[in-house]
């Protein structure tokens, strides 16, 4: 009872066992040293005691006869080292075994490798059993930096432990030394567990602008981990008010994977309520995926891109005080859009009461506002500006008042207001583009807009050809749909980014004509001294890598002091390091200084781009420049 029924653990290699098994094992072999255990051997009989005390008188005798003194030299102080040191034979490896237990979190079953040179994950234990012919005193696993761990001996093999952190070299030294080939050094590489990766497939942009009647916002997003998820939240972040009245509140949820998906790539799909988050007009809801894997005893945390859903507000004050430097992408009298709205509600009202001259005459006035604007429009892309008088009707004489109007509205197309005009004359130039003609290129008219802006541009544009064609032809219930739509796309264009224009010209030094021509050159730098020579961090790589291709003596302790220093400046940074322990241990190896060559080559850095002189022609190419110019040839 007290061995608990485990007694057949003891007769099992514990390399094979589960870990439950190798600590019931442990346990099972410390209870039995503490057990007072009876003498199972059987007693010696006297007779076999006399006979062998017997035998041993009789060799004692023997050995104290010698034979008469020789004159053969007595053995000198050298020829006994000789002999001593011929007994004792170099120790080999005979054969090595390395148990990998992988973290629990990892769900990676034990395994075995059979080399000393280990891959494994980080945060791993590694067993070492380790035979040896002949057997040595003492065995330990030195690192390159001086660190060791004895081993233990096990039986016929030498046992040791380790858990892995960071990637190291080692080798294995034993008293006395180990034969020549054995004693190389070993690499352990420790694989870091990854963050998760985070793919949002849904929105697909970074700022969204909230829709006409949209109450939802649907998200969808896939997250994938070397070692499997543990869990991935959503922050959610409410922006509130402007200026000094903003208002942040933050809340977080824990999203549920989608049934069926494997714990290293899990789907996620939410949607979330905007009325229920409590968005309102011009606020941002900005939201944030975190997601954490099963790494212990630290996670792996990653966080994607923010995605901001913005309701945009309505702008009823334009800034002010800085005009000089900020212009609207869309400038104040595009707001009178909605007062044609008004307008054509008021007129569909009073469409029974008026009669039909009247309404259509009605209508057009509000298509020729219509056509102002878009005219207006039409500048900031660059369109032809309509001016100059329309061609006198000859048909149903309109009134002076009507001619007042239209002049009027005339004038608000070519923007004179209250000047005096000059009179004309007949064919002079100035005047003649001026009646039937128009300038381009203003700069204080220039307008600088994004494409997106000129997408928005054009389809206002577009929404008000339509509402003035109707407008014009007295349909005044179709042109309103086109109104709204139109008036739709102002607001967007007047949510956008401001442009910041500078009308701060170049302004250089003056010129001190005093020097000039005097030849004076104080203070001037020579000017191929004045950018200094750029040097790369990975110099030392360069420097070494022509020390040893020339065949001089390179100084490998300086360059891996830098390595220590800067491991993270090249790629395989071990790798360097043994190479150099190799040639530091056989300088005249030439295999060893081609390998540590190769592994430098692929480190050194890239070579600045410079300039190549043009290269002199060959017979071939001057014939050819002969034939271009036939001219030139004697």
């Amino acid at each position: 009872m007290q061995l608990e029924d485990s007694s057949g653990l003891l007769l099992r290699d514990r390399f094979g066992l589960g870990s439950l098994q190798r600590l019931q094992q442990q346990r099972i072999e410390d209870r039995l040293r503490q057990l007072d255990l009876p003498d199972l051997r059987r007693p010696w009989p006297g007779w076999h005691l006399a006979a062998s005390m017997v035998i041993a008188g009789l060799i004692v005798l023997a050995s104290g006869w010698r034979p008469a003194a020789s004159n053969a030299p007595a053995p000198t102080v050298d020829s006994v080292a000789s002999s001593d040191s011929a007994t004792h034979v170099p120790v080999k490896v005979l054969g090595s075994r390395v148990v990998v237990m992988a973290p629990a979190y990892a769900g990676i079953a034990d395994r075995e490798e059979a080399g000393l040179d280990v891959k494994a994950l980080q945060g791993s234990r590694l067993r070492w059993s380790l035979r040896f012919d002949p057997q040595p005193d003492a065995v330990q696993l030195q690192y390159i930096d001086g660190d060791e761990i004895a081993m233990t001996r096990n039986g016929e093999a030498w046992d040791a432990e380790l858990h892995l952190e960071q990637s190291v070299l080692y080798r294995i030294v034993t008293q006395p030394a180990l034969a020549p080939g054995f004693d190389r050094l070993n690499r352990l590489d420790a694989v870091p567990d990854e963050a998760p990766q985070i793919h949002v497939s849904n929105p697909e942009r970074s700022l969204s602008l909230r829709e006409a009647g949209q109450d939802r916002w649907p998200l969808a997003l896939v997250v994938d981990d070397d070692y499997g998820v543990a869990h991935v939240d959503l922050q959610i972040t409410l922006v509130q008010g402007s200026g000094e009245q903003v208002a942040v509140s933050e809340r977080k949820l824990r999203l549920r994977p989608e049934s069926g998906g494997e714990p290293r790539h899990r789907s996620y799909r939410h949607v979330l309520g905007l009325s229920q988050l409590g968005l309102a007009a011009g606020d941002d809801l900005i939201v944030q995926v975190e997601a954490s894997d099963n790494r212990e005893p630290r996670a792996n945390r990653a966080r994607s891109a923010s995605f901001i859903l913005r309701w945009p507000k309505e702008l009823d004050v334009e800034t002010t005080g800085i005009d000089g430097l900020v212009q609207k992408v869309m400038p104040a009298y595009f707001r009178s859009q909605r007062q044609i709205i008004i307008d054509t509600e008021a007129l569909i009202a009073q469409r029974a009461q008026l009669a039909a001259d009247d309404f259509l005459g009605r209508s057009d006035a509000i298509g020729v506002d219509q056509k102002i604007l878009r005219l207006r429009y039409g500048q900031f892309l660059g369109e032809e500006f309509e001016s100059g008088a329309r061609p006198e009707s000859s048909a149903h004489g309109e009134d002076e008042d009507s001619h007042a109007k239209e002049a009027t509205r005339q004038d608000a197309l070519s923007g004179d207001h209250d000047h005096d005009k000059a009179p004309t004359r007949f064919g002079n130039e100035g005047d003649v583009v001026a009646q039937f003609g128009h300038t381009h290129d203003h700069s204080e008219a220039a307008t600088l807009l994004d494409p997106q802006t000129k997408r928005l541009l054009k389809s206002a544009l577009s929404e008000m050809w339509q509402a003035e064609l109707h407008l014009r032809m007295g349909e005044a219930e179709k042109a309103l749909p086109f109104e709204n739509r139109a008036l739709d796309f102002i607001k967007q264009v007047q949510q956008a980014s401001r442009i910041y224009l500078a009308r701060v010209g170049l302004e250089l030094p003056p010129v001190d004509e005093s020097r000039r021509l005097s030849g004076e050159r104080k203070d001037v730098r020579d000017r191929p001294g004045v950018l200094a020579t750029a040097e790369s961090e990975r110099a030392p790589v360069d420097r070494l890598y022509r020390e040893l291709l020339a065949g001089h003596a390179a100084d490998l302790d300086a360059f891996e002091e830098w390595l220590r220093a800067n491991p993270r400046l090249v790629g395989d940074a071990l790798g360097l390091r043994a190479g150099i322990d190799a040639l530091r241990r056989q300088a005249d190896c030439a295999d060893c200084r081609t390998r540590l060559l190769d592994a430098l080559w692929k480190e050194l850095p890239v070579s600045p781009a410079t300039t190549t002189l043009r290269e002199r022609p060959d017979e071939q190419g001057r014939h050819y420049l002969d034939l271009l110019n036939p001219q030139e040839s004697p």
